[in-house]
């Protein structure tokens, strides 16, 4: 049988429409225009785009031809970075990206500290695959940063008599932005992973197994798993893997998720 070809996500190239400082370490970028209609949108709380950045010098003009690039200057290629879309209007045509920004480090935190009105930007996706399921008896997210995002929008999505509980590692209380949670679920904030961990080990536990929805450092998250597998949570009702792991630029980060040090069992 011949190869098939490797089909190409679409690229939907966006302007950025506002710039916002919401916290110390947060700024949020809203985006939209008429290439909105390239976006491919989902149900889920977790939804996450790959935005890919080019390099200013070598010219190149959005939506960009991978497959070309990568068989004919591979170093021009744009690199790719992860984001959970905080949220997403069709009817405006718009999306809403919350960025980590810590100093000059990286490529996409730099990037949002100084886009302006104006600048282009250009994602794939999207990907995801949670939601909160109504019909579980109660639910159970535990994150840090990069987490937040798609954390706040499952709490949105939540019913207004969902229960549960919300635990996160975030260092600054400046940012510490949730929306407001259903009366019975629970917010819990930590400094420390550690913390965190510790958190989880004391967590009051109901009757019935909870819809999980874990995400953060890698390192953290293994350890998150192997409480959950004490408690017996069935795989069936975990959302979990690492959106990051420290020390860890993101290409190496991705290529390791193939690799035993990457994998979440």
């Amino acid at each position: 049988m011949p190869e098939q070809p490797r089909r190409t996500p679409s690229q939907a190239v966006l302007t950025v429409q506002q710039v916002e400082q919401i916290s110390p370490d947060l700024v949020r970028i809203t985006a939209g225009g008429d290439g909105y209609e390239a976006f491919n949108d989902n149900i889920y709380t977790d939804k996450y785009v790959k935005i890919l950045f080019a390099d200013p010098s070598h010219g190149l003009t959005p939506p960009y031809d991978l497959a070309q690039l990568r068989e004919e200057s591979p170093e021009k290629l744009p690199t790719r970075r992860t984001y959970t879309v905080r949220s997403a209007d069709p009817e405006q045509r718009r999306l809403v990206i919350d960025f980590v920004v810590h100093g000059d480090e990286g490529v996409a935190g730099p990037w949002a500290r100084q886009a302006q009105p104006g600048d282009a930007i250009v994602v794939s996706g999207a990907g995801g695959g949670y939601l909160p399921e109504p019909e579980l008896p109660w639910h159970l997210l535990i994150g840090d940063h990069t987490a937040l995002p798609a954390i706040s929008s499952a709490i949105e999505a939540m019913q207004p008599d969902a229960v549960g509980h919300v635990v996160l590692t975030v260092a600054d209380p400046a940012d510490r932005i949730l929306p407001e949670a259903p009366s019975g679920v629970s917010v819990r904030w930590t400094e420390t992973d550690d913390e965190l961990l510790a958190a989880l080990t004391d967590l009051p536990w109901a009757d019935g197994h909870p819809g999980v929805f874990a995400h953060g450092e890698r390192g953290t998250i293994k350890e998150v798993r192997a409480l959950l597998k004490q408690r017996e949570v069935p795989r069936d009702r975990l959302s979990i893997s690492a959106y990051w792991a420290r020390g860890r630029a993101e290409d190496q980060f991705q290529a390791e998720k193939r690799e035993p040090i990457g994998q979440i069992e």
